[in-house]
């Protein structure tokens, strides 16, 4: 059974640091592209970052040089460790896993939310 589990949410202060993990299980992980999307009230979910097997990585415009994610092959998590967090950056922040490798599949996390207020 495919698992994604996203941790490390919470409410943070403007300026404020967070670090995020995605713990998959019930895939072969180094067949995957990683990403971490969000969602705000009201706003399409959005592609905040994406990292593959080789650590490639891509970031939206918006969190470029304030987020960095990174993947643990040996733990089989993905990270998302973000810095100088905006009260725009607030949304729920989804793992996902994108097969690219033997076939196609798609797997998504519940989700965990973020919240930056003062």
């Amino acid at each position: 059974q495919v698992q994604l589990v996203e941790s490390g949410g919470g409410l943070v202060q403007p300026g404020g640091s967070l670090r995020l993990s995605c713990a998959a299980s019930g895939i072969r992980f180094c067949d995957y592209v990683m990403n971490w999307y969000r969602q705000a009230p009201g706003k399409q979910r959005e592609l905040v970052a994406a990292v593959t097997s080789s650590d490639t990585t891509n970031y939206a415009d918006s969190v470029k040089g304030r987020f960095t994610i990174s993947r643990d092959s040996k733990k089989n998590t993905v990270y998302l460790q973000m810095t100088s967090l905006k009260p725009e950056d607030t949304a729920a922040y989804f793992c996902n896993a994108k097969k690219v490798w033997g076939g196609w599949a798609d797997y998504w996390g519940q989700g965990t939310q973020v919240t930056v207020s003062s």
